[in-house]
């Protein structure tokens, strides 16, 4: 069965940092047009602090412990919250695995999806992260019990993608952007991409680091 040991997963964090420092003016571009131009500021800077408190000694779930504790604890606004309880989800599934299997991340995956639907307060078709994450679950949850794990990570990648873009003809429904009504359709949530560019990573990592 496809695998790889939790003890040697750091990398694929470092890889998800690489990817939110390389974004960061493409997030704020996309926040600016309904927000308030910030989320890739403050997602540089929380995903910066953590690199330099995670080293390539520690497994893949106390690297996501340490960067769900600086997101929650270190970064303002509401992203912070979001995402250090979805990285600290999915350290905790994982935490006394030796190894992650495709039936370890789907632990992973459901834990994080779930605490961040029971704080967010938002759902498929609000325009937020949830619009990325909640059918890149779902499809992953479907695919484990008849795909491998390589193909069933290339699916959730696909329908990230997929549920992110729905977001360009949405309306906001939750956070400051609501308030735009109709003048919120047209553009991107910049939460929904920033969840697709994590879910990307994590994808594209695992299975880069998965053996057969």
């Amino acid at each position: 069965m496809e695998k790889f040991l939790n003890s040697e997963g750091s990398q694929i964090v470092f890889n998800l940092i690489n990817e939110i420092n390389l974004n960061r003016g493409f997030l704020s571009e996309i926040d600016g047009a309904i927000g308030d131009g910030d989320h890739g500021i403050n997602m540089d800077k929380g995903f910066s602090i953590a690199k330099n408190k995670i080293t390539k000694e520690m497994s893949l779930s106390d690297s996501l412990d340490t960067l769900g504790n600086v997101l929650l604890f270190e970064i303002g606004g509401s992203i912070g919250p979001l995402y250090g309880t979805f990285f600290k989800s999915l350290s905790l599934a994982s935490k006394n695995k030796y190894e992650i299997d495709k039936f370890v991340f789907l632990d992973m995956i459901k834990n994080a999806y779930e605490k961040v639907v029971e704080i967010g307060n938002a759902k498929v078709g609000d325009k937020t992260i949830i619009d990325t994450l909640e059918p890149a679950y779902y499809i992953f949850k479907k695919s484990v019990n008849n795909k491998n794990f390589k193909k069933s990570l290339e699916l959730m990648i696909e329908t990230a993608k997929k549920g992110m873009d729905s977001t360009r003809d949405l309306v906001a429904k939750v956070g400051r952007s609501a308030r735009l009504g109709e003048r919120s359709r047209g553009v991107l949530d910049a939460g929904a991409v920033s969840c697709y560019i994590i879910l990307k990573s994590l994808g594209e990592s695992i299975i880069n680091s998965i053996d057969n």
